[in-house]
């Protein structure tokens, strides 16, 4: 029973505190000029990359990467597709089986994941954030 209750007060704990830390939602472009992809960010430290890369104070790891799923989220409502805030990182390089622009996964959504953006990975060389937005 004491284990039950420490078991249930440490999932509790955890759970408050990542309702706590809220997410952060960014808007990104790519070499066409192309916006209104949204990312949703999750952990503290991408968010503080993120905002750091906005406000120029971090130059390094411009560039996001993630597992696309093949579903829409309510705050990417243009797409087909969206990142998995659990996956996406920052990178500087990659390599260029997980690049593409946004429109060309939109376009060829249905051969995402096979031999196309193998294991889902997405990594868009050209993608940067364009600024924070209110979800």
């Amino acid at each position: 029973m004491k284990i039950s209750i420490i078991l249930l007060v440490v999932v509790l704990t955890v759970f408050a505190y990542t309702a706590s830390a809220g997410a952060a939602y960014f808007e990104t472009a790519d070499a066409h000029g192309k916006t209104g992809f949204i990312i949703k960010l999750i952990d503290e430290e991408n968010i503080k990359h993120a905002r750091g890369l906005l406000e120029g104070t971090i130059t390094v790891r411009p560039h996001f990467l993630g597992r696309i799923k093949k579903t829409r989220a309510d705050y990417n409502p243009r797409y087909n597709f969206h990142l998995d805030s659990e996956t996406i990182s920052f990178f500087e390089m990659a390599i260029e089986v997980c690049d593409a622009t946004t429109i060309y996964v939109e376009e060829h959504l249905d051969e995402a994941c096979g031999a196309f953006l193998p294991g889902c990975m997405w990594c868009p060389w050209s993608g940067r954030l364009v600024k924070e937005i209110k979800h």
